[in-house]
């Protein structure tokens, strides 16, 4: 009989690229894809563990399945399965519980399991000791938008303090060059002009997929292999966030000197803090990460650059939050990703103390996102009247259509068909 299935997916871009490798190998397998919102039979959710609100929104998100089609089949798979698969079990209407080792046997699992709950009572869990986590499984985004994330590298052997991702992804693990390079011919022969390279840690990209026991190459040899390879249809690439120890002279100035690398940098700070960044574990400090920014500036001065921070981590102060504050308002980014620290069980920083109270910490959010406002603003500002390359997407909007310049400045437009997954000259 063929079964439909609707996917839906919390979290980073990594998970959003898996969720489409995932729907493309149930569609081989003779399931029906459907929208989330419609009846279907099997609903797999693959779940984000970053914040608690995405814990909180998994069981929200099975509760309005079971009011949906209480005799579907639900599946819930990704990082808070695996971080926390008794508890996902304990759901009611949750049937398969999935780990990181399981994830990519979906649809053997879905043959096994009818709906309902498991023999026994309650939901199915099929997961693993994250050690035992290996191998690589590419995957990447295809839908109407023109840009897809092409995943790369997966897993991660840092220890920050704050985060549960190594637990949840475990070690450090890459697709081999000439495997991206083969799925880059693939979404080139279907039509997609731009490509973001996508990973857990993607700086450390090279690490085989023995679960990073070995080094095979390294990510400037990645980007060196797909901007000197003759791929026909995808004109673009840009590299998704990336840690600044790891963004390499020698990767910035490929970039400069690149046509088919985007001017386009997303650099994880966290705080402008010496001291908390050694709280959190981070591999570098603030001086790094300002010569990082500097050499950018200096090679493109064009180019954009966005930042992650986290605010009200465990004890930090207000001169803290003040310090990161000036430097990031003096440095010459152009957005930022402003986080807001949540407890995460299983981690170092859940037992640190002070912990700072939640309206404080909503406070800082709210004083940089007000900072990321005026940055972005500026730096669209200082770009007005200049030409820059304008990649057009297919979704049509009351009549608009909308596309990101080379230096990722959002652009909107007239529809018009003919722009349509088109790279075009636009005065900004």
């Amino acid at each position: 009989m063929n079964r439909s299935v609707a996917f839906h997916t919390l979290g980073c871009k990594l998970n959003y690229s898996e969720t489409s490798a995932l729907g493309r190998m149930l569609e081989a397998d003779g399931f029906t894809k459907k929208e989330f919102d419609e009846v279907a039979d099997v609903y797999v959710i693959n779940t984000c563990s970053v914040t608690e609100n995405a814990d909180k929104e998994c069981r929200q998100i099975v509760r309005r399945i079971q009011k949906r089609n209480p005799d579907a089949t639900v599946v819930i798979t990704g990082c808070y399965a695996q971080l926390k698969p008794q508890e996902i079990a304990a759901i009611e209407g949750v049937d398969l519980v999935l780990g990181a080792a399981e994830k990519f046997n979906l649809a053997t699992h879905l043959r096994e399991i009818t709906a309902g709950p498991a023999d026994g009572g309650g939901a199915r869990i099929c997961s693993c000791d994250i050690e035992d986590v290996g191998g690589f499984h590419s995957s990447y985004s295809v839908n109407d938008r023109t840009r897809t994330f092409l995943k790369v590298q997966d897993g991660c052997d840092y220890n920050c303090s704050f985060c549960t991702i190594p637990l949840a992804r475990g070690h450090s693990r890459s697709d081999s060059i000439q495997g991206v390079l083969n799925n880059i011919e693939e979404l080139a022969a279907a039509g997609v002009k731009e490509v973001v390279l996508t990973g857990i840690n993607l700086g450390d990209f090279g690490k085989g997929a023995d679960g990073g026991r070995t080094r095979d190459t390294s990510f400037y040899e990645l980007i060196q292999a797909i901007d000197s390879h003759a791929a026909a249809g995808v004109e673009r690439f840009r590299i998704s966030s990336i840690e600044p120890n790891l963004l390499t002279d020698e990767v910035i100035r490929l970039v400069a000197g690149s046509k088919r690398f985007m001017p386009h940098f997303h650099i994880p700070l966290q705080s402008g803090s010496d001291r908390i960044l050694g709280l959190m574990r981070r591999r570098y400090r603030r001086d790094l990460y300002a010569d990082r920014v500097a050499l950018i500036k200096q090679l493109m001065p064009h180019c954009c650059i966005g930042v992650d921070v986290i605010v009200g981590f465990p004890g930090e102060t207000d001169a803290d939050m003040d310090e990161t504050f000036r430097f990031l308002h003096d440095l010459d980014i152009s957005y930022l990703h402003v986080f807001t620290y949540s407890e995460r069980t299983n981690t170092l920083a859940a037992e640190m103390r002070p912990q700072v109270p939640m309206h404080v910490r909503n406070e800082r959010n709210k004083t940089l996102r007000n900072l990321s406002f005026q940055k972005m603003r500026y730096f669209t500002e200082a770009h007005t009247g200049a030409t820059r390359k304008v990649l057009f997407e297919h979704a049509e909007k009351n009549g608009m259509m909308e596309g990101y310049s080379d230096n990722y400045i959002k652009v909107q437009a007239p529809f018009r068909q003919e722009m349509v997954n088109r790279v075009v000259d636009w005065t900004l």
